[in-house]
């Protein structure tokens, strides 16, 4: 049962336009959860309400116990929670998404904890300086990373190993040595690294040397009895151990290896264990992250609590950050007993399992509310929707709308619609949700941008011209104020 259906009353704070479609989503969730009011602050536009706007003007039913604004609103909600004595929260920046968002407990799944500890490899440490493996380090920790992991290239001198690992352990990082080379785990352990791989029972006499702890391998690939042997050996003496049965590529094995972990599961019931990810993603050539997700799961399902990852090629340069998404999003899935479904879009790059929170038909019904000039921009089912008073167009193709805009002799107004049906056209042929005046949302594949609509002040224009719309007109004190076409569907 959600935590909030003992006694909630949630309130959805909203406009004019938003409020018919609100009321219809909200009474097909039901009220059998919880109860809930939808509030109009006397705005045509929820997502232009300002901080004055709301408190001038909400008034909160009896026993209100959260209030809920639209994604887009741009008010300080620490501020109005104290001003009302009541939560207040941002919910989904469109209504279609309210179900999906009140599916956990009234708000967005708690995707804070983990239990994969990702170590990320620097293959080539050994031609890297000090400074540029603290750098990278860094860099790696910012994305998600957990451990440094020094790769040490065969035939190739590391001089600067102890260093590395001392600079690295001076900055409070957890550090371990790669090397296929006994002598280097040495050097690495003695310098004071946490992890050293790999290990079989052939190389076990480096333990009698250092303190870190060993990622143990079979003496022979896919030999589990070996990698058995050595896990026991290591247990006798008291110490900590990581399993690794090896990954192979697609085509070299990988079937096999898959079983390889699940059998030594089996085998060892509560050993920890590795799982190293580069020979999937760097050796297949396909987008990372549904193969990230995958072999994560695989590492879920088989409480695996280590996993080894590398980024060489360009097309895994955003590894750590899908490992990262990805290890959030299984762990929340495991704790609820439920499918990795609903709990977040951070791995779904190139395509939105709602594309488009309007019909053609419900756009249809906002274009003919419209009585200013300002276009606003949306997409469908049927293509993208550009519309004011004078037009309501939907095309595929951006270039066959270009003459019915007759802005060709205002270059700023054209130059900005251009831009946004170009984004409006990407987010369309791939299925991604567009919103206008907004970034697409890539997920983790590139870092996240945010608006600023600065740029097109900057750009040599007013923000009426394209359809924004200043405090005075968000208060409702100018008789036609001219919301984005987004805004229209905000909650």
């Amino acid at each position: 049962m959600p935590d909030h259906a003992m006694g909630e009353h949630v309130v959805l704070v909203t406009g004019h336009l938003a409020r018919p479609r609100l009321e219809r989503v909200m009474e097909a969730i039901g009220r059998d959860a919880f109860a809930w009011s939808v509030v109009d602050v006397g705005v045509k536009v929820a997502a232009l309400m300002t901080e004055e706007i709301v408190r001038r003007r909400l008034k909160l039913p009896e026993g209100a116990t959260k209030v809920v604004f639209p994604g887009r609103a741009r008010v300080d909600l620490d501020r109005l929670s104290e001003a009302f004595g009541v939560p207040m929260v941002r919910g989904p920046e469109e209504v279609a998404d309210l179900p999906r968002w009140f599916g956990r407990g009234g708000g967005p799944p708690d995707l804070s904890r983990y239990d994969l500890r990702l170590f990320v490899e620097m293959v080539d440490a050994p031609r890297m300086s000090v400074e540029a493996i603290v750098a990278r380090a860094r860099r790696d920790r910012a994305a998600g990373g957990d451990v440094v992991d020094l790769g040490c290239l065969p035939g190739m001198p590391f001089p600067h190993l102890q260093d590395a690992v001392g600079a690295l352990k001076a900055e409070g990082f957890t550090v371990s040595v790669d090397s296929g080379d006994p002598d280097d785990l040495v050097r690495g352990g003695e310098a004071g690294a946490d992890y050293l791989l790999s290990l079989s029972e052939k190389t076990l006499w480096v333990l009698d040397k250092v303190a870190a702890v060993p990622i143990l391998i079979p003496a022979e690939h896919g030999d589990l009895e070996s990698l058995a042997r050595a896990a026991d050996a290591v247990a006798a003496r008291g110490r900590a151990f990581l399993a690794d049965p090896v990954l192979d590529p697609i085509h070299f094995g990988f079937t096999a290896s898959i079983e390889r972990y699940a059998a030594f599961r089996r085998m060892r019931p509560d050993a920890e264990m590795m799982i190293g990810t580069g020979n999937l993603t760097e050796l297949t050539e396909a987008d990372t992250t549904g193969i990230t997700t995958i072999l994560l799961g695989i590492a879920s399902e088989l409480s695996i609590r280590n996993a080894l990852l590398v980024q060489v090629s360009p097309h895994t340069r955003r590894t750590v950050e899908e490992h990262d998404a990805a290890r959030r999003m299984l762990y929340a899935a495991k704790a609820d007993g439920a499918l990795p479904k609903g709990y977040s879009a951070a791995l779904m790059a190139l395509h939105d399992r709602v594309p488009f929170p309007n019909t053609p038909e419900e756009i249809a019904g906002l274009a003919a509310q419209v009585r200013d000039a300002n276009f606003r921009i949306e997409t469908a089912a049927d293509g993208i929707h550009i519309y004011n008073r004078d037009l309501h167009a939907v095309v595929t193709d951006p270039f066959a709308v270009f003459e019915a805009l007759n802005v060709g002799a205002d270059g700023a107004h054209a130059f900005y619609l251009g831009a946004e049906l170009a984004r409006a056209e990407i987010a369309f042929r791939l299925g991604k949700r567009y919103a206008q005046d907004e970034p697409l949302d890539w997920g983790v594949a590139a870092d996240r941008e945010t608006a600023d609509p600065t740029r097109l002040k900057d750009a040599g224009h007013t923000l009426r011209a394209v359809g924004r719309v200043g405090r005075r007109e968000a208060d409702e004190t100018t008789p036609e104020p001219a919301p984005k076409a987004t805004d229209d569907g905000d909650a």
